[in-house]
């Protein structure tokens, strides 16, 4: 598992220099980036593509953040949408809850830190990714969802 880990963190860090322009001096040390990368559910609005409900590369599955967009407007439901949708992400992409490596967490409020918790809770395995959490600044999580989240995982 040990290596496992490391073997996904050296791509993700590989992934991220490719990405910022370092590629040059991760080949120099042995770690490749390559330009590539998978496309799958992209998001249209009136046929023009909007964004990619998640990109595959070098191992690594990126889902762009997942919202709660209904009814009821309570935390723990929105939250319970949210983590469903990640799901279904993340199958889509041939990965899953437990291949998660990062979460990032976008409260509306920050007072429903609890609420989302409890029901974030035990959701990635025995053992959770490594995640930030964010209250929203003014104007609050687009298309009023209490909560949004994106993810990166490994294949």
């Amino acid at each position: 598992m040990k290596t496992e880990r490391r073997s996904v963190l050296k791509k993700l860090f590989a992934s991220v220099l490719g990405v910022t322009g370092l590629g040059a001096v991760a080949s120099a040390k042995g770690v490749t980036s390559s330009p590539e990368k998978e496309v799958g559910n992209v998001i249209s609005d009136q046929n023009v593509p909007m964004f990619s409900g998640h990109v595959i590369h070098n191992g690594l599955v990126y889902i762009a953040g997942k919202g709660a967009h209904t009814a009821p407007f309570e935390i723990k439901a929105h939250t319970e949408i949210v983590l469903k949708e990640l799901e279904k992400e993340l199958i889509r992409a041939g990965s899953s809850m437990e291949k998660v490596l990062k979460v990032t967490v976008y409260l509306n409020d920050i007072a429903d830190y609890k609420g989302m918790n409890e029901v974030y809770k035990g959701r990635f395995g025995n053992k959770p990714p490594v995640r930030s959490t964010l209250a929203v600044a003014k104007g609050g999580v687009p298309g009023d969802s209490l909560v949004e989240m994106d993810a990166i995982a490994y294949l």
